[in-house]
């Protein structure tokens, strides 16, 4: 499977011709979604879903079934189901996002494991209950500390894990932040930049 990162949270993930994207916000970059067959959406925060450009795409969006999304027609979803898309099964874990501050945010957050093989968490540090392969780990928010990713890491024991949320690291932070998951995992931990593929 063909994994190429966007700007921030969005990622998009090609197998067999099909497309399937995850979480395309209003940073990301509009050819994320050229040829999607379907969207995942996280959670309801702008930086993890542009409504305005999904309205117009049409095609399936998959998103939390609690989640206020107003402005854009979603397929509910809850943790523990069990659906497919473009041909891949992806099972919704998890259900709530990370506290920032005094139990704020609170809003319905799922992470996505898509061909029991590749684990987008969203903005949670929500453990599986199954192994996946391929981690993409949350790297920065205002809702989490270095110490709490590299232990995340540790937790889920991916093959391998990639950066997503990212966008508000200046360049210095980001090499700080990629030389402790490096230095302090060993899941092969590597930073891929927007628009580059594995």
């Amino acid at each position: 499977m063909r994994i190429t990162k966007y700007t921030h949270a969005c990622v998009r993930l090609e197998h067999e011709g099909r497309v399937v994207v995850i979480d395309p916000g209003v940073w990301s970059e509009p050819a994320a979604l050229a040829g999607a067959e379907a969207v995942l959406v996280t959670h309801e925060h702008a930086d993890h879903i542009d409504v305005l450009r999904l309205a117009g795409l049409g095609v399936p969006v998959y998103a939390p079934a609690d989640a206020n999304i107003a402005g854009l027609d979603v397929v509910g979803v809850t943790a523990g189901e069990d659906f497919t898309v473009a041909d891949l099964p992806v099972r919704a874990v998890g259900g709530r996002h990370a506290f920032v501050y005094a139990g704020q945010p609170d809003c319905a957050n799922l992470g996505y494991i898509l061909d029991e093989a590749i684990y987008h968490p969203g903005d949670s540090l929500h453990v599986p209950d199954r192994p996946v392969e391929t981690l993409l780990v949350p790297a920065q928010g205002s809702w989490v500390k270095t110490a709490e990713v590299i232990d995340f890491v540790k937790a889920v024991n991916p093959r391998r894990s990639f950066a997503i949320h990212d966008a508000q690291i200046n360049d210095r932070g980001l090499s700080s932040i990629n030389g402790w998951l490096a230095e302090e995992t060993s899941n092969g931990y590597r930073y891929l930049r927007p628009g580059e593929s594995l």
